[in-house]
């Protein structure tokens, strides 16, 4: 997959490209946990939700915000980092002009980021949350939330409280127009370390049910 360098609002990012062989491929945006907590594109759960996107014929890009590896720029505490993310998508569909449907995925601070670039974006179909930090960050952005999507929790997570994640996932859940899917990986900790397998497991499953159209909110 070959690196790429776009434009950011602060100045070059970094990132990682799939493109499809397909000209009217789906695009898929991957975001990556706290930069300033070792947060990077190259993150195991980034890059396996990246080869699974690759898998299933999408174009894919993961990138590294601001401040990270070779991308420029400093750390602006979520702000830049959603610029950041707009800023890649807007790359990915200048050269994607026929992409049908746009899917996002964030692990930790990335599903925080990916959530609120979801609100600003009416063409994403569909999101993967990884142990999105339900207690650290304020979610109450999504009202309502746009799109349909999963969850996805380790159920000994330390460091985003199950109860947490549980209130927000059932915030969702009664809001109309959207189907949210939740799904707890057993004996899995925050950073999935020894539950990689289970976790992609649970991407594959509910991918295999939005893609094939088996659900009622079909990606595409």
């Amino acid at each position: 997959m070959p690196d790429v360098i776009f434009n950011g609002p602060e100045g070059r990012l970094e990132g990682r490209y799939h493109h499809s062989d397909n000209p009217n491929a789906p695009l898929a945006l991957i975001l990556h946990p706290h930069p300033q907590y070792g947060g990077a594109m190259n993150n195991k759960v980034v890059y396996n939700l990246f080869t699974t996107f690759k898998k299933r014929g999408f174009s894919v890009l993961r990138f590294n915000f601001r401040g990270v590896g070779r991308s420029q720029g400093d750390y602006d505490h979520g702000v830049g980092e959603l610029s950041d993310a707009a800023a890649a998508l807007d790359w990915m569909q200048t050269h994607n002009p026929n992409a049908p449907a746009v899917w996002i995925g964030g692990f930790s601070f990335g599903a925080w980021i990916s959530m609120q670039l979801l609100m600003r974006r009416p063409e994403v179909a569909g999101f993967i949350s990884v142990a999105p930090p339900a207690n650290m960050y304020d979610f109450s952005f999504l009202a309502p939330c746009p799109s349909s999507g999963i969850i996805i929790h380790g159920d000994q997570d330390v460091l985003v409280p199950r109860k947490d994640i549980k209130k927000l996932v059932e915030k969702l859940k009664a809001q109309k127009g959207i189907t949210i899917h939740y799904d707890e990986i057993p004996d899995a900790d925050h950073f999935f370390e020894n539950s990689l397998d289970k976790l992609m497991a649970s991407v594959d499953d509910y991918l295999d049910m939005r893609l094939n159209g088996t659900d009622e909110d079909d990606a595409d």
